[in-house]
């Protein structure tokens, strides 16, 4: 499969991107910005298309990296998107939800803001490919490590990272959240450079 690596996502790709985002995050955040019409819209709002890596093939996008800097993450909304998208009533619940995850910047480790690869292209080494590719923008930026979250729920995910020299360091429990959320816990896994 031929594949190329882009910083951004092109503008063509956007609803392609946010739908990829989607499918891969549905799981988590499909009770809190759900249902998906409507998610998909809050997502093609807020997407920041540089703060992201595109996988692209045969002219479509495979995948996408976000990642997270002081101007913001890839799919960083605000009050202002929710209350767009959702309504006053509909904004002010999933904001409050939101919050609890957290939204921080961490400025000593450069932060990834979510990866996914299309259903059909799993197992190409697009996954692979990105998150390199993350590292090796992180490089560039001065940092000398990389930080993710991932869920309990995606084993997958995980197994990826640890292949990629990602390391758990901590892991936080949701509590009453994870009927929210769908997940009950979610490790943070460290890669040094």
């Amino acid at each position: 499969m031929s594949l190329r690596l882009t910083l951004g996502i092109a503008p063509e790709h956007r609803t392609e991107a946010a739908r990829l985002y989607w499918q891969a995050f549905s799981g988590k955040l499909g009770r809190v910005l759900g249902p998906e019409p409507m998610a998909l819209a809050y997502l093609n709002r807020v997407i920041r298309a540089d703060h992201a890596i595109g996988a692209v093939g045969q002219g479509r996008l495979l995948g996408l990296a976000g990642f997270k800097s002081p101007e913001g993450g890839f799919a960083d909304g605000k009050w202002s998107d929710l209350r767009a998208t959702f309504g006053m009533a509909g904004g002010a619940w999933r904001i409050a939800l939101l919050a609890a995850l957290g939204n921080e910047v961490d400025n000593r480790r450069f932060l990834v803001d979510g990866i996914c690869v299309a259903e059909d292209a799993r197992g190409h080494g697009i996954g692979s490919a990105l998150v390199e590719a993350l590292c090796d923008l992180a490089r560039q930026r001065g940092y000398g490590e990389v930080r993710l979250e991932v869920v309990d729920t995606n084993t997958r995910a995980r197994a990826l990272y640890a292949r990629h020299g990602f390391e758990g360091t901590e892991v936080m429990r949701l509590g009453l959240l994870r009927h929210a959320f769908g997940f009950e816990s979610a490790e943070t896994m460290i890669r040094r450079l």
